[in-house]
């Protein structure tokens, strides 16, 4: 059976050492002493390895099922999501003033790959909960806040995200639910969605389902879409539940992974509803969620990833097969362990290089949303926002792989449902695809992003690799880091400069490389990550550390990062500047 233990040495390391958390400027930061945030890592992780990654296997090998219109969650998760309620880990950077802790967002995102890797498909109910109800603090009108927020807050309330119908994906201009004004001011909801994750369950007495709908009489497509706030049960005036809103799943989608997870099929019949935000507003008002659990989805893909190669490096170091061509490394058995084979060492180091670079990447676009939320650093803000198509898309589609290549360990075995690999392949397959899939994430990032303020944040970005590179340039031992980066980034300008120079006369030059850019840009990212790591363990090294081998470790992965991973930037440059071309030459018929 597959085992979890949450990493949480390498979060410390990446806090403080690197990104020296305590001693910035962010408010509430100065209380993230080393011991305080070891202390809520380490009970965050004994809660994933002791309760949630117990029930994993059970989630996916069981799912929820509908009985008479009633959800029921895998046995095992109601009592595990009161556990996690009573340690108030729902709320943990949730505002005080609705009963959450009040940490900053970057305490929520580190204790969140902990539950994610455990069990996916259950943290899934709490943090599309967080998701809703952050909307609703940055939409709502103090009554809205007042009824929903504390409930929310402390998971007695859970919540939704309802945009996709069944004719509509991402052009959401083309739905069709309609929200009718009412005499009193609400209104009444009705149409179908569906793909809604944790739509029915029986975890929660209450659901506050977020709707997007379109009033009648409003602008066409996507400018006539407004966001609603849709509770299963109504609240009454006192906050206590009421009647039974006009709100109902029509079935459980039987789906590839995340089968813990209630994906329903909702229907709305005339419910009840309430104007979240202004009208034929709502997509900005839901891009507070989508953006937020943007984010979400990028941490799922390294938390897969690193549950699985968790388990793959163990099974690597266990499983005899075969002798080190350099010589017998296991004299007293019938064969060596699979870890002394190079190609084993490889797919290894992918993965570790890989589940590394994208935590401190995650890490530090949460201390940029900390910047921006927290002292409304506006620069920070724009940063992040840049960020988010490259922590979406990349960390994803990276993730993946890594899962499927810790099952490759496996050989055989990684494909016998037993042993547990393949459900993180399953399981991180959907964080491609929801939340924006990834191909419009790339879209997005040339289309919108790289012009963004006129171009202000992709040339901060370059800025700031430029200043790394620059004040790194002549200290000893990072050569092997400085010069790599420096090519990478040389990479991405030129990527960037012939999208500038394409898209007037060739818009489809720009978008038949998206998707590339968006990998060389993440890569880019890591490769930033991994120099900062370099420098970090470097200097614990000079100065003196009680635990040299954990930085000389770093060191070879950083290494190995550089040299095998980062030079793919060429590549995809290469794939950038072939233009469309390649990509446009048959007609539709001939595929």
């Amino acid at each position: 059976m597959p085992s979890y233990t949450a990493p949480t040495k390498d979060i410390q390391y990446i806090l403080h050492d690197v990104l020296d958390i305590a001693g910035t400027d962010v408010p509430g930061y100065g209380d993230l002493e080393p011991g305080f945030t070891a202390a809520v890592l380490d009970e965050a992780g004994k809660i994933a390895a002791e309760v949630l990654a117990p029930l994993n296997p059970v989630g996916d090998r069981l799912g929820c099922r509908m009985e008479n219109g009633v959800v029921y969650t895998p046995p095992g998760f109601k009592q595990a999501f009161a556990q996690m309620k009573a340690g108030g880990w729902p709320g943990i950077d949730m505002p005080e003033e609705f009963g959450g802790q009040g940490m900053p967002y970057v305490m929520g995102t580190a204790v969140g790959e902990f539950f994610s890797s455990a069990n996916q498909a259950f943290t899934m109910y709490q943090g599309l909960t967080h998701g809703a109800a952050s909307t609703i603090f940055a939409h709502g009108t103090d009554d809205q806040k007042a009824t929903y927020l504390h409930k929310m807050v402390a998971c007695e309330w859970t919540g939704t995200m309802n945009l996709t119908e069944p004719h509509c994906g991402t052009d959401l201009g083309l739905m069709r639910t309609r929200a009718e004004p009412q005499a009193d001011g609400s209104y009444k909801v009705t149409g179908q969605k569906i793909f809604i994750s944790a739509g029915e369950h029986d975890l929660a007495e209450n659901i506050i389902h977020l709707v997007l709908a379109k009033i009648p009489g409003g602008p066409e497509g996507i400018k006539g879409v407004s966001l609603f706030i849709v509770p299963k049960v109504l609240v009454k005036a006192d906050g206590s539940l009421g009647a039974r809103n006009g709100v109902s799943c029509g079935k459980i989608e039987d789906k590839m992974g995340i089968h813990g997870n209630a994906t329903c099929v909702m229907n709305y019949d005339g419910a009840t509803g309430y104007l979240l935000g202004e009208p034929h507003k709502g997509m900005r008002a839901m891009f507070t969620m989508m953006n937020e659990a943007r984010l979400g989805v990028g941490m799922q893909g390294l938390a897969q990833a690193e549950i699985a190669f968790q388990n793959a490096r163990a099974y690597a170091r266990d499983r005899l097969q075969g002798r080190d061509v350099t010589g017998v490394k296991n004299p007293d058995g019938p064969a060596d362990p699979l870890i002394v084979h190079p190609d084993i060492r490889r797919n290894l180091m992918e993965q570790k290089s890989f589940t590394e670079g994208a935590r401190a990447f995650l890490l530090w676009g949460a201390t940029l949303i900390d910047a921006a939320h927290r002292k409304g650093d506006k620069d920070a803000d724009g940063l992040v926002s840049l960020l988010t198509p490259v922590i979406k898309g990349f960390v994803t589609d990276k993730g993946y792989d890594m899962t499927v290549q810790a099952q490759q360990i496996y050989g055989g075995h990684g494909y016998i449902e037993e042993w547990g690999m393949s459900q993180y392949t399953r399981d991180a397959r959907i964080a491609m695809i929801y939340e924006g899939a990834n191909g419009v994430q790339a879209l997005d990032l040339v289309g919108r992003k790289l012009a963004q303020d006129g171009g202000k944040h992709i040339m901060a970005f370059f800025d700031l690799v430029k200043g790394f590179c620059k004040d790194n340039a002549d200290t000893d031992g990072m050569d092997g880091f400085v010069e790599p980066l420096k090519r990478a980034s040389r990479d991405l300008q030129t990527a960037a400069m012939y999208f500038l120079s394409e898209a007037g006369k060739n818009p489809n030059a720009a978008l038949a490389g998206s998707y590339d850019f968006m990998h060389l840009f993440g890569h880019v990212c890591l490769g930033l990550m991994w120099g900062r790591m370099a420098r970090a363990s470097r200097d614990a090294l000079a100065h003196g550390t009680d635990d040299p081998v954990f930085h000389q470790t770093k060191l070879a992965t950083a290494r190995f990062y550089m040299s095998r991973q980062l030079p793919m930037t060429a590549t995809h440059l290469a794939r950038i500047q072939s233009g469309a071309d390649p990509v446009m030459a048959l007609e539709a018929a001939n595929f």
